[in-house]
């Protein structure tokens, strides 16, 4: 059956099962799994975006600029795993609404620093949590096994997928 991925088309087959359909039910049992996730991240986003106007990803830096006073574009980028245009771009949203302050200092006046302003502080008491978001909360909840076999899994997805790995330093906030 073609599919179209990154924009290219490609055949894939279409997965063999057993005379009594164990593939097909167990694929449909997964993809049901997997509309629950997508319901429940969709779910949250809108709530906060319902609850306090901003984004889920804007939440979340947010929430990351109030705890680390003082923290710099490039370590905003690494502590939510994004691209760092992405957390630029988060900023600069940020910084527009008011809600946290950027400013150069020290030798390298292209850094800046980062910190939260009263109004940010106050989106984020009428927040519902968690401000990273229900997805990586739930992920940081589970053990290290867990997390090792559902690394492994989804990998395998990601490859019968043939899917674009670069979104992954995209905020699912923004998908």
């Amino acid at each position: 059956m073609p599919s179209k991925t990154s924009g290219k088309t490609v055949s894939r087959k279409v997965p063999s099962t057993t005379s009594n359909g164990a593939n097909i039910r167990s694929s449909a049992s997964v993809l049901r799994r997997f509309r629950v996730v997508f319901n429940a991240v969709k779910t949250h986003f809108r709530q906060v975006e319902k609850d306090v106007g901003i984004g889920g990803a804007q939440l979340w830096a947010l929430g990351v600029i109030r705890d680390q006073a003082g923290i710099g574009v490039s370590e905003l980028a690494q502590s939510m795993d994004v691209h760092q245009s992405t957390a630029s771009n988060l900023v600069k949203a940020l910084v527009e609404r008011n809600l946290i302050a950027a400013t150069k200092e020290g030798d390298d006046r292209r850094a800046v620093s980062l910190r939260i302003l009263p109004s940010g502080t106050k989106v984020l008491r009428a927040a519902p949590g968690p401000f990273t978001g229900v997805l990586p909360d739930a992920l940081a909840s589970l053990d290290e096994a867990t997390l090792r076999r559902l690394d492994r899994d989804l990998a395998k997805l990601i490859g019968a997928l043939e899917a674009d790995e670069r979104a992954t330093g995209i905020p699912l906030a923004h998908m």
